[in-house]
């Protein structure tokens, strides 16, 4: 796991060293082991190493070799790399390494582009080609979830690539004016937008299961190479092949991501099912095994009914059950808002969910103890766990009006009562701006799916999944220099929950085939407990402080003076905050005031003026 960048010259003229140089800065705190810089003729790249496999320098980035003319850089985990240097070592190659970096070059000398469908794990990287005959190319690539981010900034001139958008900002020549479009999905879907799109109209991002083949004269060829198949087997399963294929990928995928690392591993127990699966499906398996746990204070006087703050009770059952050596820890309201401008800085898009600030606290804590650990996102979107999937499913009428129902934070036309109007998606035809029922509507109807919720579970793994949960997992983690695996997006598990009938998952509440193998592995009392939807008390509940914050930005100079919301709809909402939640509960005022922080913080340059009033 590190930070990459690099940039490749359309023009004859040499690459920015000096913009090298600031992104790779900027992306410090992704790799604190080693970093380095390499050039050749039109193409540069920048590397932050956070060592894992293979500590030794032979692993250090960027990777050279020169006997295959090849150069590296590698953000990421390839878990079958043993097998795949096994195979490759068969064939005849040599190796100066004992890691998976080395191992993506050989595969890709190889094996040509194509290699990627043989790799298992999360990854982005880039690989510049100096064959004879190859005229200079740059290979990017990006894993199929898109665990590992890629974003890119394209002129005549050049092409730039960046773990981050803060770090492709740092390089400077990008256009940051907001992209309409974008803006669009990011108030209707909890701030995802989907690639190839950013809120900045100068960035992209490589989508998933995606590679680019980048040329010297700024020709590019784009492929997919992996889609997900959402329809039943030829041959039915049972109910009992289903469960025991479910365990066998599961101990499977946690196996490959436990084993590649040479630093201990770690586990986020939340106290839910899912991390506490994982726990219990390792715990014979390593011993001493750490495991992390984090709660929050409440807010006196203020119920908050099935959400509880922390799950102390639930990950202590599972760390005394396991002997695990356990660490929880609570954080005070106080220190929420004190370190949120922190979280604010660190993002590389705007993120609203609460869960943000509590990777970011959480990670700091923990990367003093591993570099490593295993977590349980992904889980409900493969599996089925959201209470919103019956009832989108309960629903009549168009798939897109189903989903939108019960997903959209909020309806075109409320959009349009909020977003000014010199923000507004251009339109030559009624509802023709409504850009993301347009996109939800395409995505739902490719082919391969069979019924309405494998459809929905289809776009959520391959498109919604990647901004949230999965970029926060990347993010904040990465800020402190540790690196979160999520073997429940391994993708033969992943492959395998797809093609399972819906009834199946959505079984006793959801979730239904985890349960199943859970029992008798974890106690009951977890499995059976209402799934929690975790909190972080001074963030849900829109008073005080962060009232007091929110009221401060968005009555800001420069938030008046970007002009990018409508001071009516601003106003109704400052008036009463707790009046106006999106339909999966979070708070539209905050999201109006995080995006113009992260745009003051990360565009404008001003978001140290932002101050959290006094408690």
């Amino acid at each position: 796991m590190c930070g990459i960048c690099g940039e490749l010259r359309f023009d004859g003229a040499p690459p920015d060293m000096r913009a090298i140089e600031r992104m790779s800065k900027q992306l410090a705190r992704r790799g604190p082991d080693h970093d380095g810089i390499f050039s050749d003729g039109p193409l540069a790249f920048g590397h932050r190493r956070l060592a894992i496999i293979d500590l030794s320098p032979s692993a250090d980035q960027p990777m050279v070799d020169t006997a295959l003319q090849l150069a590296l850089v590698f953000n990421g985990t390839i878990y079958n790399y043993r097998e795949l240097r096994a195979e490759l070592l068969a064939m005849g190659y040599t190796f100066f390494s004992e890691g998976d970096s080395e191992v993506i070059l050989k595969a890709y000398h190889a094996w040509g582009e194509p290699c990627v469908q043989r790799f298992s794990g999360m990854f982005a990287f880039a690989i510049w080609d100096m064959r004879a005959g190859h005229g200079g190319s740059l290979f990017l690539a990006r894993d199929r979830f898109g665990i590992k981010p890629l974003y890119l900034a394209q002129d005549g001139q050049r092409l730039r690539f960046a773990s981050s958008l803060p770090a492709l900002l740092s390089g400077g020549g990008v256009d940051t004016q907001l992209d309409p479009v974008a803006l669009h999905h990011h108030f209707t879907l909890h701030t995802v937008v989907p690639a190839p799109r950013t809120v900045l109209r100068g960035v992209r991002k490589l989508p998933p299961a995606t590679t680019m083949t980048v040329r010297v004269d700024g020709s590019i060829t784009q492929s997919v190479y992996w889609t997900l198949d959402a329809t039943r087997p030829a041959q039915p399963l049972t109910e009992a092949e289903w469960l025991d294929a479910t365990r066998k990928v599961l101990v499977r995928a946690l196996e490959r991501h436990r084993l590649a690392a040479d630093v201990p591993v770690g586990v986020l127990l939340s106290g839910g099912l899912d991390s506490s699966l994982l726990v219990g499906l390792l715990a014979d398996h390593v011993d001493d095994l750490l495991t992390f746990s984090i709660g929050f204070e409440g807010i006196p006087g203020v119920s908050v009914g099935a959400e509880k703050a922390d799950e102390f009770e639930f990950s202590d059952l599972i760390a005394e059950q396991f002997k695990t050596r356990h660490q929880k820890h609570l954080i005070p309201n106080s220190e929420v808002l004190r370190r949120l401008p922190e979280a604010v800085a660190a993002m590389t898009e705007p993120m609203m969910s609460h869960d943000v600030i509590a990777f970011y606290l959480l990670s700091e804590r923990v990367s003093k103890e591993v570099k490593v650990v295993l977590a349980g996102q992904g889980a409900d979107e493969v599996f089925g766990g959201y209470f919103w999937y019956p009832l989108m499913d309960a629903e009549t009428g168009t798939a897109v009006e189903r989903f939108s129902r019960h997903y959209f934070d909020r309806d075109h036309a409320e959009y349009l009562d909020m977003i000014a109007p010199a923000w507004q998606v251009p339109t030559i035809a009624p509802d023709a701006s409504d850009v993301t029922t347009e996109l939800v509507a395409r995505e739902l109807s490719k082919p391969q799916a069979d019924t309405f919720l494998d459809e929905v579970w289809r776009f959520d793994a391959t498109t919604l999944i990647v901004d949230d949960p999965v970029k926060r997992v990347d993010n904040m983690p990465m800020a402190w220099g540790l690196e979160v695996r999520v073997p429940f997006l391994d993708h033969e598990l992943v492959e395998l929950a797809a093609r399972m009938p819906p009834e199946l998952k959505l079984k006793q509440g959801g979730k239904y085939p985890l349960k199943a193998i859970s029992r008798g592995v974890i106690p009951d009392a977890v499995i059976d407990r209402p799934k929690g939807y975790f909190p972080v008390p001074a963030l849900k509940h829109v008073r005080g402080p962060f009232l007091e914050l929110m009221r401060g930005i968005l009555l800001s100079d420069a938030c008046v003076r970007r002009g990018l919301y409508q001071r009516a709809y601003v106003d109704k909402l400052l008036a009463d905050p707790q009046a106006h939640f999106t339909r999966i509960q979070g708070s539209k005022l905050w999201h109006l005031a995080l995006l113009e922080w992260w745009l003051q913080v990360h565009v404008d340059g001003v978001g140290d003026t932002v101050r959290l009033s006094p408690s």
